[in-house]
């Protein structure tokens, strides 16, 4: 059992949980909670370590049981331990360590399918719902910009609440250029904006292509919006200027849905 606080091992999962460079150099990241570590299980991620309490492993006999022949290494750490390195206001006791290059990432854009693609979103915890929102209406998978946040960030995978297991998702440097690269295939793309724009109840998508939602502040760059096909836009009855990024990326995904 680790007790100490100076652990190597410990040392090295407290800046997986806070560092992005350290997460993308060791391809690994941190799912914490009794939730994250089963779905993570059930849905085929590769688990490097399981870390749990031995209050936590006979509170949850069964899921212990399931992560551990599941994970490559298990470790227990005392409860004073998994406190302090533990993102959440009340730790549940498990925690597992998961190999990030084995996940499901996109290799292409397929014509006919739908995809959300997003830019420079900040806020781990929109980033989170949205993926969230993307898998349970069906999205092809989610495309994002650089200057987005981490994926693999302990807020955006409990926000996700475990389709960061499951959604694919593509990485791209720029997203203006990617969004050139799809127009010259042919595949529809969709800039929501609510600047000369159309409204997105009026907007045929049966053919599929790829929605862009920006920054929660500024929305979309000028000229990812200029390289779109389309503009469109979410009609407001109210006197509210705009959406939170993740309510209008569920909006827009529930009609694209349709």
């Amino acid at each position: 059992m680790i007790s100490g606080k100076n652990n190597r091992f410990i040392k090295e999962i407290t800046r997986l949980m806070s560092s992005p460079k350290e997460r993308k150099q060791r391809g690994l990241f941190v799912a914490e909670g009794i939730r994250l570590c089963r779905d993570a299980v059930d849905s085929g991620a590769k688990i490097a370590n399981f870390l749990y309490t031995a209050e936590a492993a006979i509170k949850y006999e069964q899921d212990f049981e399931k992560i551990t022949s599941a994970a490559d290494n298990g470790c227990e750490v005392s409860s004073e331990i998994f406190n302090r390195i533990s993102d959440t206001g009340t730790p549940q006791g498990f925690m597992c360590i998961i190999r990030s290059e084995l996940s499901t990432k996109m290799k292409k854009i397929k014509e006919g399918k739908k995809y959300l693609a997003l830019e420079n979103i900040q806020d781990p915890t929109n980033l989170g719902t949205i993926l969230r929102t993307a898998e349970a209406l069906g999205s092809g998978g989610v495309i994002l910009s650089s200057d987005c946040c981490d994926i693999f960030s302990p807020k955006v995978v409990r926000g996700s609440m475990g389709a960061v297991f499951r959604l694919p998702f593509m990485l791209v440097g720029s997203l203006t250029e990617f969004v050139y690269e799809m127009n010259k295939r042919g595949i529809c793309t969709y800039a929501s904006t609510p600047h000369e724009a159309e409204n997105m109840d009026n907007v045929d998508f049966s053919d599929g292509g790829i929605i862009l939602v920006g920054n929660e502040g500024n929305g979309l760059k000028e000229e990812t919006i200029n390289a779109c096909m389309k503009r469109i836009k979410i009609e407001m009855k109210g006197k509210a200027e705009s959406l939170n990024a993740s309510a209008a990326a569920a909006i827009l995904l529930y009609r694209f849905s349709l």
